[in-house]
């Protein structure tokens, strides 16, 4: 077997669950609508304005009654979405290396096409013309920068304009009214509330907390013990996703809500990011958080941990993350300390894992300034992006250990420290990683934290 075609079976796809999991988000999308249509949807926007209800279900109800109009109206008008398909088992800066993509067609709230594409197929479309940003070239040993690793950037929006511009350079002729991306945890999330599936003539269970690396196994490895051929190893994607349309069409009132309840948790989440070239639907994802977009605007003390899984194949679905941050305001330059700890939970290689390499970098406030990195692989470098200065290096964590990163800078002098604020950016795909906070304040006085980083993060909305 030679080296593509193995490195095509470790990359796998989901794109047939994934378009079971669109589908099925189309039947819960029109059960919302409807409800929403029965009691006018005009007038729940308005309501939703004049209820008293939290800025963020307001933004939220807002958000959704104008993108159930936009993409579910009989209008007669065709419209064109590109869907990436990112897999968090191999972690990228978006949310996870984009194996496939779809065009997804909706007319008159009807999906009327849907197609699926390997990137990797596509890729040899695009000319050898664009320099990879660092450190790809050096890992991937790859010549050029191409769609399937277009999502270098912890802002959606941002990777979404590549994601088209390079489908543009591939001969891609679609014009499109928004992007989509979506991670495998979606699918988990959806079996959460439709229960376990069985799918006929496959042995096994997927439920929410075993399916994606149940089928990364049955479509890289198990077919071959149980004699399936090699070109008909994915037929089991197809079939799981009819699988979940069956069950969602079947599901009570109050699961279909529920279900409702768990896809705007999987926008919160950045599981779902969404991009769209029309203003005011654009503003209404941005409202409402749903955009993916990094917050780069924030004048308080800000903190996001990204990674990029380099050639690690999917063994980011062992690698646990946690991380403890300590600000000092008590000093004449505020001074903080970021660890961020690897543990490699596999202990042999398979088909999925082997040491562990990615790309950190972490963004801080602008004119903070870097004292020392210790526990990389490589010499830092740093760079700004959207406001915010980035420390990048490469970890390294063999196979059973653990590793430990940390960061010691300044940070700017003016920054509040009478009223200091702490916002933790969670990256799309990465995980509910734990993180300890302590805060030094000005007074010497000393406040700690506990959280999870399920979604965003802000200290003076944290409990405790």
């Amino acid at each position: 077997m030679g080296t593509d075609e193995m490195e095509s079976r470790r990359k796998g796809g989901y794109a047939g669950v994934v378009i079971a999991v669109i589908s099925a988000l189309f039947l819960v999308g029109w059960f919302g609508y409807w409800q929403f249509r029965n009691r006018g949807l005009t007038a729940v926007g308005d309501l939703a304005s004049s209820l008293p209800i939290s800025t963020v279900t307001r933004n939220e109800t807002q958000a959704f009654a104008l993108l159930a109009d936009s993409v579910l109206r009989t209008d007669g008008r065709d419209r064109t979405y590109l869907i990436l398909f990112q897999n968090s088992l191999e972690l990228r800066p978006g949310g996870g290396f984009i194996g496939s993509f779809g065009i997804l067609k909706v007319k008159d709230g009807h999906v009327t096409e849907f197609t699926t594409h390997d990137t990797g197929n596509f890729d040899g479309r695009i000319p050898d013309t664009v320099t990879p940003p660092y450190p790809m070239k050096e890992t991937l040993k790859i010549a050029s920068w191409k769609l399937r690793d277009s999502n270098w950037e912890p802002d959606f929006p941002t990777n979404a304009r590549k994601a088209v511009e390079f489908y543009e350079m591939g001969g891609g002729g679609e014009k499109f009214d928004g992007v989509v991306g979506i991670t495998t945890d979606v699918l988990s999330s959806f079996l959460s509330v439709t229960g376990p599936v069985e799918v006929p003539g496959f042995p096994g269970t997927y439920a929410a907390d075993n399916a994606v690396v149940d089928l990364e196994r049955q479509v890289e490895q198990s077919y071959a013990e149980q004699g399936i051929d090699f070109g008909e190893r994915k037929s089991v994607l197809a079939l799981l996703g009819r699988e979940i349309i069956a069950k969602v069409k079947s599901l009570p009132a109050g699961d279909r809500l529920r279900l409702f309840g768990v896809l705007r948790d999987d926008l919160n989440r950045k599981d779902i990011q969404l991009y769209f070239s029309d203003e005011t639907l654009e503003n209404a994802v941005i409202s409402s958080g749903w955009d993916g977009g990094f917050e780069g605007n924030r004048s308080d003390d800000f903190l996001m941990m990204v990674d990029a899984n380099l050639g690690a194949w999917k063994t980011d679905s062992v690698i646990r993350r946690s991380a403890s941050y300590v600000v000092d305001l008590s000093r004449e330059t505020p001074r903080a300390t970021l660890s961020v700890t690897y543990e490699h939970t596999g202990n042999e290689k398979t088909f999925m894992v082997k040491d562990y390499q990615s790309y950190l970098r972490v963004y801080v406030p602008s004119g903070s300034h870097f004292d020392t990195v210790t526990g990389g692989a490589t010499d830092p470098v740093y760079g700004e992006f959207m406001g915010k200065k980035y420390v990048g290096t490469i970890v390294q964590v063999p196979i059973g250990q653990k590793r430990t990163v940390q960061f010691e800078y300044d940070l700017p002098a003016d920054l509040e420290r009478e009223y200091y604020d702490l916002m933790i950016q969670r990256q799309a795909g990465a995980g509910d990683a734990p993180i300890a906070i302590t805060v030094i304040g000005k007074d010497g006085s000393k406040i700690e934290r506990n959280a999870t980083l399920d979604r965003d993060f802000v200290l003076s909305e944290a409990g405790g």
